[in-house]
């Protein structure tokens, strides 16, 4: 009988696993599969084509929303990560009590509604900076995915040894050179996973960069919002949106290989 309960454990667990993938994919493969469909005003499939695909990189205007998006989602996530790994040595050094405190604050913008975010920081911009622009974005993509990465790298610094670190002292090094050569490269997976998790954040955004940009600033969200309220869903919006589902999906399986490679030289 147990026998027999484990097996329909087992394939309860395989059915579910496997029905979650297909919810949670089969709409993305149908996407990529219609971004080859030489139709290009419904959905109907009338053959093989890569005439979306041409479209796009016909296109200026998306072309220009996806530099702005990738330079303000690089930007933003590299400098929330320099301040997200300085903020957490410093939360290290603090006493139980204020690190439970910072710790908190931390969490707000993680928990609080988007359009409540977005809507504050929209009349904080107009009140006190005179008005909307390509700083502001920035700001609020900042303030966005800066706890986001507290939150990956506080867990590598809290397992670091600081014996290390304290030895590298005693044996000359200045405070930075203890901390570029001894800590940094133990702590580096978690600002790398920070920094990919920010950057992925700030591409995706929408509410707080509608909220916060100025006329004319266009990343690939506000983009494409703007052209399906006006045109509708455009072929080249199909290509576009299998690009970035490869470009993301190329991502994860180079960081995951060279997490796994650099786990086995450990071993």
């Amino acid at each position: 009988m147990k026998r027999i309960l484990k097996k329909i454990g087992s394939f309860i667990q395989k059915f579910y696993i496997v029905f979650l993938l297909i919810l949670l994919y089969l709409p993305t493969a149908v996407l990529m599969m219609m971004s080859f469909n030489k139709n290009t005003e419904s959905f109907e499939w009338t053959g093989f084509s890569i005439e979306k695909y041409k479209m796009l990189f016909e296109n200026e205007d998306i072309l220009e929303a996806v530099g702005v998006t990738i330079g303000i989602g690089l930007l933003s996530a590299l400098i929330s990560t320099v301040l997200g790994t300085l903020a957490c040595i410093g939360i290290i050094a603090m006493g139980r009590k204020l690190q439970k405190l910072i710790k908190t604050a931390t969490n707000i913008p993680m928990l609080n509604a988007d359009i409540v975010t977005a809507i504050a920081f929209m009349l904080f911009f107009v009140r006190f900076f005179g008005g909307l622009g390509t700083h502001t974005v920035l700001i609020a993509h900042i303030t966005l995915t800066l706890p986001y990465v507290i939150l990956n790298v506080l867990p590598k610094i809290t397992q670091f040894d600081y014996k290390i670190y304290e030895a590298a002292l005693d044996l000359g090094a200045t405070s930075f050179q203890a901390f570029r050569k001894v800590m940094l490269p133990d702590i580096m997976p978690g600002v790398i996973t920070g920094f990919i998790f920010a950057a992925t954040l700030s591409f995706n955004d929408f509410t707080l960069t509608y909220f916060t940009k100025p006329a004319g600033f266009e990343t690939i969200s506000t983009k494409i919002y703007s052209a399906v309220r006006t045109k509708g869903i455009r072929p080249e919006h199909y290509a576009l949106a299998s690009i970035l589902f490869v470009v993301v999906l190329l991502i994860l399986f180079a960081v995951n290989y060279k997490g796994n490679k650099n786990e086995r030289k450990k071993a």
